[in-house]
Formats: C-alpha cells, structure tokens, sequence
C-alpha cells in the first residue's frame, strides 16, 4: 500500500507541474481564447488538490468506521 501511494503522490506532483505550466503558457499565448483556457487551467490547479484532499479524507473516515465496526 505505501509503493501504491507514493507512485500516486508523485502522480499527482506530476500532473499539478503540468497545470502550472498550461496556466502560463495559456497566460502567455496570443490565441483568441487565452482567457477561457487561463480560467479552466486556474480553476483546475485549484480543483483538483482539493478534490483529492477530499477523497483521501473521506476514505480515511470510512476505512476508521470499518475498522471499528468490526472490533
């Protein structure tokens, strides 16, 4: 299970590197939507940590109330 979250850890440090660089190339591009493609790429590199903050909460709390339902 520890191999399993460190190789989603890394992952997801991957994945947030790769929406900070879209949010500055979207901020530094001359394209006709540049504003809606910079607003996406903020939205998401705020979204998302906190979406997967919120899972592994919630599965924390789950797997604690499994776990004492059983003793």
């Amino acid at each position: 299970m520890k191999k399993i979250k460190r190789i989603l850890a890394i992952l997801g440090a991957i994945i947030l590197a790769g929406l900070y660089i879209s949010t500055i190339v979207c901020a530094l591009s001359s394209n006709e939507n540049y504003m809606d493609m910079l607003m996406a790429s903020i939205y998401a590199t705020v979204i998302i940590p906190v979406l997967i903050w919120a899972y592994s909460f919630v599965y924390k709390m789950v797997k604690k109330n499994h776990e004492q339902k059983e003793d």
